[in-house]
């Protein structure tokens, strides 16, 4: 990653993952898992959780809008796409809302927190 990648993940206020991502930490992350039931695994999370709370859900798009209420306010948007029979790709775009139009890493960190979520509720394919 270079310098000014580094600079731009710092003073954003957005992050999001995806397949050829130059930072590792916002690659995709692909499940074994259908898609219904990565669907089911994420909204169980979020509506158990005190942190977050679901704001809609889109089944046949496969995409859940989440809020963050505690702590720094998020607004996340969780894609999920079934690329093959039992191999699931979630990918997820977090927004910050704050005075500043940066975060300090705080959204590219968010992320890193709900993949590790979702590692202890499905099995990674590396």
């Amino acid at each position: 990653m270079s310098l000014v990648q580094k600079l731009k993940k710092y003073f954003s206020n957005h992050a999001e993952t995806r397949d050829h991502h130059e930072d590792p930490d916002l690659q995709t992350r692909y499940y074994k898992t259908t898609k219904d039931q990565a669907l089911m695994i994420i909204e169980n999370f979020i509506t158990n959780s005190q942190i977050y709370e679901l704001n809609s859900i889109s089944k046949t798009h496969g995409e859940i809008s989440i809020l963050k209420k505690k702590g720094k306010k998020l607004f996340i948007i969780a894609s999920i796409i079934m690329v093959k029979p039992y191999e699931t790709a979630i990918d997820f775009s977090v927004t910050s809302e704050s005075f500043f139009p940066f975060d300090f890493g705080y959204s590219t960190k968010s992320i890193q927190e709900l993949y590790d979520q979702m590692n202890k509720e499905l099995t990674l394919i590396q």
